[in-house]
């Protein structure tokens, strides 16, 4: 997508982070084409796409995990691969979709990692960051976790682990990769209030990788959607609609970025675009899945 696209109407404050015609593969496999968003402090921005659009992708080189092959991508007007991992981590937290625990530190280790960066040198964090790390625990309801191994609890408590070292980093820019994966009902509604609080409360920009559309649409002001084109001569993925969900929850558009027909009509309570699969045949009875066809081939 040639033209940079902004998500949102400008706000005090400046832009927070851009990208502008950034472009990155796996080796000689493309991913991203010609990507250009920019996102205004405060904004709640969700990146949806069907598997395999490159939504990761994005947030690790909005987070500066990876870097463009082409393009550039700015922090505060300041080119992000310039910056020190520290300095970065001053501004931008990161949330994977998972990670990988070899060692048992405890919950309230983990999450105490989020105060490294305001740590000086290899020193003890202070009494006000044990307190921010105790809160962040208590936003995410996981105290009681504090002093369990992080190997010994379940990846839905993993998950609220990282979001909690997150917000112990206090950051101006939260980028989270499908945060309610793994989460049961009550704690997807939970962890989404809490990052509306940030954003409304603090002014945290919010970027969030979700497949669901919509819980993005009830919590997200704005929208990215990611899909191949079908543009001659493009490779890799691109941005295909932006902007307020409204002009992104379409028909037209959804069916054809995921290849299936929906249904969209609004939320009774909260009034924005909710989007209903449409059954693919009536439902007749009971599964037949598994069981042989009489004219099936052996």
């Amino acid at each position: 997508m040639g033209v940079p696209t902004s998500v949102s109407a400008p706000r005090e404050g400046g832009m927070s982070l851009s990208l502008e015609h950034v472009s990155f593969g796996y080796s000689e496999i493309p991913v991203l084409s010609d990507i250009s968003l920019r996102l205004q402090k405060g904004d709640f921005l969700g990146v949806l796409g069907p598997n395999g659009s490159g939504k990761s992708t994005l947030l690790k080189l909005l987070a500066g995990v990876l870097r463009p092959q082409s393009g550039t991508i700015h922090l505060h007007d300041a080119p992000l691969p310039s910056l020190t991992r520290r300095a970065i981590a001053r501004v931008i937290a990161y949330v994977p979709q998972e990670s990988n625990w070899i060692f048992p530190f405890t919950v309230r280790e983990v999450v105490s990692m989020g105060r490294v960066p305001f740590v000086p040198g290899m020193g003890y964090g202070s009494l006000e960051d044990e307190a921010i790390v105790e809160n962040s625990m208590r936003q995410v309801d996981i105290v009681p976790l504090a002093d369990k191994p992080v190997t010994a609890i379940s990846g839905g408590e993993r998950q609220r682990t990282l979001l909690a070292r997150a917000l112990a980093q206090s950051p101006e820019i939260l980028l989270l990769d499908e945060p309610n994966a793994h989460l049961d009902l009550t704690h997807q509604a939970g962890i989404f209030e809490i990052l509306r609080r940030q954003n409304e409360e603090r002014a945290v920009t919010v970027v969030c990788v979700s497949h669901d559309l919509n819980l993005a649409a009830l919590f997200c002001r704005s929208l990215a959607l990611l899909s191949r084109t079908s543009e001659k001569g493009s490779s890799g993925n691109s941005i295909v609609a932006a902007g307020p969900v409204n002009d992104v929850f379409k028909s037209s558009i959804l069916e054809t970025v995921f290849a299936t027909p929906l249904t969209i009509d609004r939320h009774p309570l909260a009034g924005v675009p909710r989007v209903t699969l449409s059954p693919l045949r009536p439902n007749r009875g009971p599964s037949t899945l598994g069981q042989n066809s009489p004219h099936e081939d052996h």
